[in-house]
């Protein structure tokens, strides 16, 4: 009779194991669903954030170059006013700076 009843209890057992294995392996896609659904709300807030420091950098990077043309603007009205107020003195200056450069070329 005891023989009986360790086959039972060994059934049982054995039956146990297969509803922890079944469990456990319903437990671990669960999580990996969940991770799923977390890696891609990750990735979506990842993107997100990196459009919007783009968004971001572009409109600073679209200012200065807007600043950058205005004082460009600015320096040759400034270099056109000064070459209109003395057109001899502008000349003998060009024509020295192209000595220099002329030197130092040839070193």
């Amino acid at each position: 009779m005891e023989a009986k009843s360790d086959k039972t209890e060994y059934d049982q057992v054995r039956e146990d194991l297969k509803k922890l294995q079944a469990d456990l392996s319903t437990l671990a896609k669960s999580v990996a669903d969940g991770q799923k659904g977390n890696i891609s709300h990750l990735r979506d807030e990842i993107r997100r954030e990196s459009l919007a420091a783009f968004d971001q950098v572009k409109q600073r990077g679209d200012e200065a170059l807007t600043r950058a043309r205005d004082a460009s603007g600015k320096a040759v009205e400034s270099v056109e006013h000064k070459i209109e107020e003395r057109p001899f003195l502008s000349i003998v200056i060009m024509f020295l700076a192209g000595v220099l450069v002329g030197r130092f070329l040839d070193r």
